[in-house]
């Protein structure tokens, strides 16, 4: 691990370091869980509007889980520009569009369905069709679509981001393809690829909760998990509640 800088932004202290697979990545530790929702959310928006203004769009990728659900929540109380946003998802689950478990659902009832984003730029994976035909059909919809602006992400307990997993092999053969196998339940799920994830003006990675530990230490210690694959030329930024950074 090389600790680059630690800088201050307001209140938040910000340590950058470059890792495993040539990632920069750039953390900052928030106090509570509403801090970091928040915070996320004030991110998103100013990301919403500078890209607005400078392309017309805002084209942001969203995670699951509850962390971000819980943005998600916050941002369907906000005012924004909504007509100029494109949302994307950037993994499903291969289970029924009204199951409880999707990530489209999650963010549909959270969010999406309680502001003024047109349909036809909510672009949800099509998993229900199976692993192979709902990635035919999401890369599909990524032909042509330019850089996108900003990225969430997660992070599992075994290093995991979006549906890339530890010892499975990066499939870049489209911009969405199928996993199989998956560690977690269900086995089929849809992913964007790791080269459209880093085609990319920001990322986001949200991480919250000490099961999460392990894993943060094994991405500080330049260990190559699968978060270290998301590697753009802006870096990553990582959010952080409930897990400790170490600086050595």
């Amino acid at each position: 691990m090389q600790n680059l800088q630690t800088t201050q932004v307001g209140t938040v202290q910000v340590k950058s370091f470059t890792l495993a697979n040539n990632q920069t990545s750039r953390w900052c530790s928030f106090d509570s869980q509403d801090e970091i929702n928040q915070a996320t959310v004030r991110r998103i928006l100013q990301a919403a509007n500078d890209s607005i203004a400078k392309y017309g769009s805002f084209l942001i990728v969203l995670a699951g889980g509850s962390t971000p659900k819980s943005v998600y929540q916050l941002l369907a109380k906000e005012q924004a520009d909504w007509a100029n946003w494109h949302v994307y998802h950037n993994d499903d689950r291969c289970l029924p569009v009204d199951h409880v478990d999707r990530n489209s659902k999650m963010a549909r009832d959270a969010w999406l369905n309680h502001v003024a984003i047109p349909q036809d730029q909510i672009h949800d994976i099509p998993a229900e069709l199976g692993n192979v035909e709902g990635a035919k059909a999401y890369a599909k919809t990524l032909a042509g679509v330019r850089t996108f602006d900003m990225v969430l992400l997660g992070l599992g307990e075994d290093g995991h981001t979006a549906s890339l997993f530890p010892n499975q092999a990066v499939d870049n053969s489209a911009d969405a393809v199928p996993v199989f196998n998956s560690p977690k339940p269900p086995a089929d799920r849809v992913t964007i690829s790791q080269s459209r994830l880093n085609n990319t003006h920001g990322v986001l990675f949200l991480v919250t909760g000490a099961g999460k530990q392990d894993a943060v230490n094994n991405w500080l210690n330049g260990v190559a998990i699968p978060a270290t694959l998301i590697a753009p030329e802006c870096g990553v930024d990582v959010y952080c509640f409930g897990v400790q950074i170490a600086t050595n």
